[in-house]
């Protein structure tokens, strides 16, 4: 009989404890899989490679998504200006529906069985998870220990050292997940409604204080050099994540609605994606016309809540993607951002399709394209119907 099960595998706690969980209690065979968005280093996927087979897995696998992640995610996060709750840049809800579809097309490859997650039934991983494994994986089981056995992180650490695995329980406080757009933190603080993570919960310390000028070219809405040097989109993300993070830019706790229906908070640092989202916004405000803008912010929420609860494959999505392409056309230019401890600020941008042309007038000073006549009849018409509203509408008595 195939007990061949597909794990998606980080090297965290919940992670470990479903390989020994699954091979001992349930007799699987357990190919692990960990899905790179961009946020481990070669010495760290080596470093899960080994705790992988050290946890008795079958075969573990690494797939690189980061190139993947950007052009099919990414890409659309920048080109939307998405932030959600105008505060969150997906930095995990965007790169779990990456990871379970590269696991969903693992598992069909090695002709698995089952698949597994480590989610537990308080997230939104869960219903990200189980819902593209549904459907891409219709005919295969999915499992999940945390979730189905309702355990605690003492509980895990617990089973997980009665099977003589040792598990750092001052490590395991709080839960940090990075990637290409950004790092989560979870912790008890984030559990309450009102205390702050701690200085040594952030993974990146703040080490940088003098002031800093970075800039950003883009073309057609993408990212393609960093203060003059040219490269690809994922490049820059990590270069300018590099550069600006020290400063503890991009800190920040997410208050949000969860799929399954509660509040939730989480910690997170992303000092680029934040700081391409607003000089990104601020080149557009200068090269896109009102309406493109108006549309823009409304189909962009819709697409940055629809991917937060998984939705991904749902082919409405494509359809704003191709809205959303075609509206980068004219988004060129250079944008310069000065990086200060905690904060930046967009100083400005330069681009051949800047709107905010002298060559037309400039706002508050001169006009080239009309007269005051000219405004005197425009202003009448464009509030022609509002007059007309008030005349039939206002009692005889006030008139």
């Amino acid at each position: 009989m195939n007990k061949k099960i597909v794990l998606a595998f980080s090297g965290g706690l919940d992670t470990s404890f479903c390989v020994i969980y699954l091979k001992e209690e349930l007799g699987y065979e357990v190919h692990s899989v960990v899905v790179n968005t961009g946020g481990f280093s070669p010495e760290e996927l080596k470093e899960i490679e080994l705790k992988a087979y050290n946890l008795g897995v079958t075969s573990h696998t690494t797939i690189d998504e980061t190139e993947a992640y950007y052009n099919d995610c990414v890409k659309y996060l920048i080109f939307g200006n998405v932030l959600k709750n105008a505060t969150y840049p997906l930095s995990v809800s965007a790169e779990r529906v990456c990871q379970a579809t590269a696991i969903a097309n693992y598992a069909k490859q090695i002709q698995a069985t089952a698949v597994a997650h480590g989610s537990t039934g308080a997230g939104n991983d869960q219903v990200r998870f189980d819902m593209i494994f549904n459907i891409l994986l219709p005919e295969i089981e999915i499992i999940t220990p945390i979730r189905d056995l309702k355990l605690s992180r003492e509980e895990e650490i617990a089973y997980l050292e009665q099977h003589g695995v040792k598990i750092n329980a001052e490590k395991a406080k709080y839960s940090i997940n990075k990637g290409l757009w950004g790092t989560s933190v979870g912790g008890k603080e984030t559990l309450t409604s009102n205390l702050y993570l701690p200085e040594e919960a952030w993974p990146t310390p703040v080490t940088k204080t003098a002031e800093e000028v970075v800039e950003i070219v883009f073309e057609h809405g993408e990212p393609v050099a960093l203060n003059g040097r040219q490269m690809n989109p994922t490049e820059v993300i990590q270069q300018l994540q590099e550069i600006a993070q020290p400063f503890g830019i991009g800190r920040d706790i997410h208050v949000g609605d969860t799929i399954i229906g509660i509040k939730g908070r989480v910690g997170f640092e992303a000092a680029a994606p934040l700081i391409l989202v607003k000089a990104h916004h601020t080149l557009e405000k200068h090269t896109l016309t009102k309406w493109q803008l108006s549309w823009k912010e409304q189909l962009s929420a819709f697409y940055g809540n629809y991917l937060h609860e998984g939705q991904f494959h749902d082919p409405i999505m494509r359809d704003i993607e191709a809205f959303l392409t075609n509206t980068q056309k004219t988004v060129n230019g250079k944008v310069w951002i000065t990086l200060h401890p905690h904060r930046f600020t967009i100083q400005g941008i330069e681009s051949e399709n800047d709107l905010m042309s002298n060559d037309f007038g400039s706002y508050g000073e001169m006009n080239n394209m009309w007269t005051g006549e000219d405004v005197k009849g425009f202003s009448k018409i464009f509030g022609n119907q509002v007059m007309i509203w008030h005349k039939v509408n206002t009692p005889k008595d006030e008139s």
